[in-house]
């Protein structure tokens, strides 16, 4: 009998594919890649067409051993690695490293699948490939391209920063993404502004209505409080009457089933996961878990995917799963389509259950609290997106008050459709219920007016899920990458988490004005977003790979030439201080570490003395006159304190505060971009900063 061998990359899929497919096929796994670009060096030879050198991954010799002994017992080998351009890849790496180009007597297969079931695993045996070499060098010129910039740009950082810093094509892009909206906000100047709400008793009814203020004609806005009196002033003289009733219906359509993009932020807003936590837990309900009754099974599809496509097997499955238990009128006909976007490859499906009839409550036994509550997302987002949209019916009212307007909307479900699955938090209760009893020429009794004060605020800080928005809009990086890019920024200090917000740290701002200043291309979004287009038409086979490498090379190797010899000047690290070591005398060093400043004696290694590092920005402090000094938060995130913080003064504030005092009411003032604005917001003082002019 002939033996078959299928080498899979995750130990994790070997007993779930094994049980599959029985005695005549053993499964086993590489752990991933097998070879790589060497770590000590670039790997890459530049003289002669940019041909990487590949060599055996430390740490992988038991691997391949054991892979070759089960090779050699094989007449049939089928790669069965992931079904993106990594896969591919390690499909080709093995090829390689087990010599089985060299093999006459043995069969070589690729083969892939979307999600680890028993038909569709058992369905790719009958439809084997050859590895597609366009996927493999996609993957190339994505691993050359990573390697020539960290492996170029990275030691110009070390020299200049004195640290073991790094960049990286689609990490530094990200950072850029982060720091410019941290520069927006610093910068923002608030206005303000006030709403104005009129509460009426209709009769009838025991919950008031609730109308807001429109205008007079026009839409107005409130910018003062004298404005707000004055109008205040005017509509108790005035008679209100119902001006017009509109009644209508709204619906509104199922989500999309989920893309690793949006599977991400929404684990991170509903579940409070962190990209990476949710890129573990949807792996292990690709790969397979043991589910009491039906052995291991993966539960959903890939989870690394940019499309919304379903097949028509589960389009069948999920409509006949809807109509038995909801009710045909809950069935969608239609397939989910998204935008039309030339970024999507669609080369898997959406994430969704491989069988929408196993559903959560049936796995809640089996699987950890984490798996569970991500696998109730991914089955309620996707049987929601197969169904059909939620009715509402609506009613809009205009009161007439003087020659102002108010206007008040209503809205009730008359069809829960999708929400009945998956609501997401929306319109879970009928509001301004009293609308309904409202008809066009009804007077109406004097309301209560209620007026309240707001300001405009900035873009909100980055969280994970927004960044990852942002990458995906923007182009920047792939689904694969997305958990990767956060991950290392955080790892290396460049950003730093506080809730779910993302600040960049000291650290992270030096690194990004580098790369600005001397690699403003390799940090330009629009650049890197380019990138993966050229990308994705190496992988389509439009493209040639090495064309993309050597076009891009040149700018790079000028940057860095021009880069050590312009940034020679620039003093980022090791200036000296004031500050003498209280060990040896030397006068003590300001370096850069995870953390941001500290002071290290240049005696190092003969004295190992440090201390922190006690910026003052020249300042008072408002409160008492003590020097205003520049600390972090546990996790590094800026912000300006008095030096007699922790003992006998509490000033601190998240803006620089100056020097120039407010010329109306005497407060101290903070830095926002070229402007100084008094820090009460209730005086609203706004001037030059005459030191950024």
């Amino acid at each position: 009998m002939a033996k078959n061998l299928v080498i899979v990359e995750s130990p994790a899929k070997v007993k779930t594919i094994k049980k599959f497919l029985g005695p005549g096929y053993e499964v086993v796994a590489s752990g991933g890649h097998v070879r790589d670009l060497p770590k000590s060096q670039m790997g890459i030879d530049v003289e002669h067409d940019f041909e990487p050198k590949y060599i055996t991954i430390r740490g992988k010799g038991d691997t391949l051993a054991m892979l070759r002994r089960e090779v050699k017992k094989a007449d049939k080998i089928y790669l069965a690695t992931d079904p993106d351009r990594e896969g591919e890849a390690i499909s080709w790496h093995l090829l390689a490293a087990l010599k089985l180009t060299d093999a006459k007597d043995k069969k070589i297969y690729r083969i892939s699948f979307n999600e680890i079931t028993k038909s569709a695993v058992k369905a790719s045996l009958k439809e084997p490939r050859e590895i597609d070499m366009n996927l493999v060098n996609a993957q190339q010129a994505r691993r050359v391209l990573d390697r020539l910039v960290g492996y170029e740009i990275s030691p110009v950082l070390w020299a200049k920063v004195k640290r073991g810093l790094s960049a990286g094509r689609v990490q530094s892009a990200a950072l850029r993404i982060v720091c410019d909206r941290e520069e927006e906000i610093a910068a923002f100047i608030p206005e303000e502004y006030w709403t104005l709400e009129a509460e009426f008793s209709v009769e009838g009814y025991r919950s008031p209505l609730i109308a807001r203020f429109y205008g007079n004609g026009k839409k107005m806005e409130i910018g003062s409080k004298e404005q707000l009196d004055k109008i205040c002033a005017d509509l108790a003289q005035a008679s209100y009457q119902v001006a017009e009733v509109k009644k209508g219906e709204r619906t509104k359509k199922a989500p999309l089933p989920f893309t690793t993009s949006t599977m991400q932020q929404d684990a991170a807003n509903v579940l409070n996961f962190a990209t990476q936590k949710t890129m573990r837990i949807a792996q292990q309900l690709y790969e397979g878990v043991d589910i009491k009754g039906r052995g291991t099974i993966g539960l959903i599809t890939y989870l690394r995917t940019d499309s919304v496509r379903i097949s028509d097997e589960a389009l069948a499955s999920s409509r006949t799963y809807i109509e038995n238990n909801y009710g045909p009128e809950y069935a969608s006909k239609d397939a989910p389509a998204g935008k039309k976007d030339g970024r999507v490859q669609d080369a898997h499906e959406a994430i969704r259950p491989t069988d929408i009839s196993l559903t959560p409550a049936m796995i809640r036994d089996s699987v950890s609290r984490d798996q569970f509550r991500l696998y109730q997302l991914i089955w309620q987002r996707f049987t929601a997106s197969r169904m059909t949209p939620a009715v509402f019916e609506t009613t809009s009212v205009k009161i007439q008050a003087g020659d102002y307007t108010f206007q008040a909307s209503s809205s009730r479900r008359r069809f829960d459709g999708y929400q009945s699955v998956y609501d997401a938090g929306e319109e879970k209760k009928e509001n301004n219920v009293a609308a309904a009893g409202l008809q066009a020429g009804m007077a109406l009794k004097q309301p209560k007016l209620d007026g309240s004060q707001h300001f405009t605020q900035p873009a909100p800080h980055y969280t994970e899920a927004s960044l990852v928005r942002a990458l995906e809009e923007d182009g920047i990086g792939r689904p694969s990458t997305y958990a990767p890019t956060i991950t290392t920024l955080l790892a290396r200090h460049y950003l730093i988490k506080e809730e779910k917000s993302l600040y960049v740290t000291e650290l992270g701002e030096v690194v990004n004005n580098i790369m600005k200043q001397s690699f403003g291309v390799i940090v330009d979004e629009a650049f890197t977003a380019n990138m993966e287009s050229l990308l994705a038409g190496v992988e389509e086979g439009k493209v040639d790979w090495k064309t993309i490498v050597r076009n891009f090379y040149p700018d790079l190797d000028e940057a860095v030439q021009k880069a050590k010899e312009e940034l020679q000047e620039v003093k980022i690290a090791d200036e000296v201080s004031d500050v003498p070591c209280d060990q040896c005398g030397r006068m003590m060093v300001i370096k850069y570490g995870p953390h941001g400043k500290f002071l290290a004696c240049p005696g190092f290694p003969e004295c190992r003395n440090t201390k922190h590092f006690l910026e003052k920005i020249g300042v008072p402090c408002p409160k008492c006159g003590k020097d205003i000094l520049v600390r972090r938060t546990k996790k590094g995130r800026r912000y300006y304190g008095c030096e007699g913080n922790g003992t006998d003064c509490d000033f601190m504030s998240w803006q620089k505060p100056s020097a120039t005092r407010c010329p109306k009411c005497g407060g101290y003032m903070v830095e926002k971009g070229n402007k100084l604005i008094c820090a009460d917001p209730a005086c609203k003082t706004i001037i030059e900063n005459s030191q950024k002019n």
